[in-house]
């Protein structure tokens, strides 16, 4: 006769079933419905995970300073909603003039406010989510400590570095686009990040051309070198380091700005990360016409999502055992691409 053992599940077991006999096969079928849930959550589909986007602009040297810096954290929150359907409720935007624009800006951005913002985004943030910040203003460096200027007590390199331990697990993305970025890449270097700065040191301490053409790749096709219909962090980084090297050049003036992008995988995970909400990547797949080419890039979304999965259970594994399998899905991941290129230049 049948028994059932808790909600949902149920076993066929024999009346001359021992009491012994039947805790082993609870405990049997316990265990492996507790690998098949720990399975499910480490192959979440990429739906299920959300982008948590934070811009700060900082410090304005005089009205059109801070007019341009709203202009295109104005120009990257609107895309991000509209384009990429990051949700309203993720975007948290700081700027030295609220009164400005009450509608987008959420608070002043003082040294307090935007611990407030981190502290907050990583009470709500789920341990798979993304976290997008990107930095717009000025920078400095006094020869040891590079800062980001913010009206009243500047936050220096060290400083954000602690803020991003609030993220144990997420998948961080971290852009400054001022003078003197380069001082951030390695405080801020770490596994799951990818830091894009403006210049590659904090030397270079003049006002940069690099957030212009930054903000300007994630809102234009232009940017999507591989055509897949979404722009990568590595991209949107490649068109704005393009574009500041053409207009030096153009101009005949001496290059005082060299970006430089940080992921500790020469581009490998910037090439995986995007500015864009669960929505929007359905919406892409669903609109690519071609069969073939949607299935390729469903498959390589979820090759990418492996790869996520597998770098937040490093911690956790054998070393050696890590690199195999990380070798073999980026390697899986790079024949996807190619074999998408490839359909790609057939049309």
């Amino acid at each position: 006769m049948p028994s059932s053992v808790g909600s949902g599940f149920h076993l066929r077991v024999p009346l001359r079933w021992t009491a012994v006999a039947l805790a082993k096969a609870v405990s049997r079928t316990v265990i492996r419905v507790t690998f098949a849930v720990i399975a499910l959550a480490f192959a979440r589909p990429v739906f299920g995970q959300e982008t948590h986007l934070i811009v700060i602009t900082g410090v304005e040297a005089d009205p059109e300073d801070g007019a341009q810096f709203h202009k295109w954290a104005a120009t990257l929150i609107d895309a991000a909603k509209r384009k990429d359907g990051v949700a309203e409720a993720n975007i948290l935007y700081l700027a030295d003039k609220p009164d400005v624009d009450r509608a987008r800006i959420r608070a002043r951005s003082t040294r307090e406010e935007v611990d407030k913002a981190f502290t907050d985004v990583a009470a709500r943030a789920r341990p798979t989510d993304q976290i997008f910040v990107v930095l717009l203003g000025h920078g400095s460096f006094d020869g040891h400590d590079a800062a980001f200027n913010l009206p009243g007590p500047d936050l220096k390199a060290a400083d954000y570095a602690k803020l991003l331990q609030k993220f144990g697990t997420q998948r961080i993305v971290f852009v400054n686009t001022s003078s003197s970025s380069g001082g951030f890449l390695a405080p801020l270097a770490g596994p799951n990040r990818t830091i894009v700065a403006a210049t590659k040191t904090g030397g270079e301490r003049l006002d940069t051309l690099f957030p212009e053409y930054f903000v300007e790749a994630l809102t234009n096709e232009a940017a999507d070198k591989n055509r897949d219909g979404r722009i990568s962090v590595l991209e949107a980084f490649d068109y704005a380091k393009t574009k500041v090297a053409q207009v030096y050049q153009q101009k005949g003036n001496v290059v005082t700005e060299h970006a430089a992008l940080d992921d500790g995988s020469d581009g490998k995970l910037a090439d995986a990360m995007f500015l864009e909400s669960p929505r929007a990547r359905a919406a892409v797949f669903a609109s690519v016409a071609d069969p073939a080419v949607r299935a390729l890039l469903e498959q390589r979304q979820a090759l990418e999502d492996q790869i996520n999965a597998l770098k937040g259970r490093k911690a956790s594994m054998d070393a050696a055992a890590y690199e195999r399998e990380l070798e073999k899905l980026v390697t899986d991941l790079a024949l996807k691409t190619r074999a998408i290129q490839q359909l790609e230049k057939k049309k």
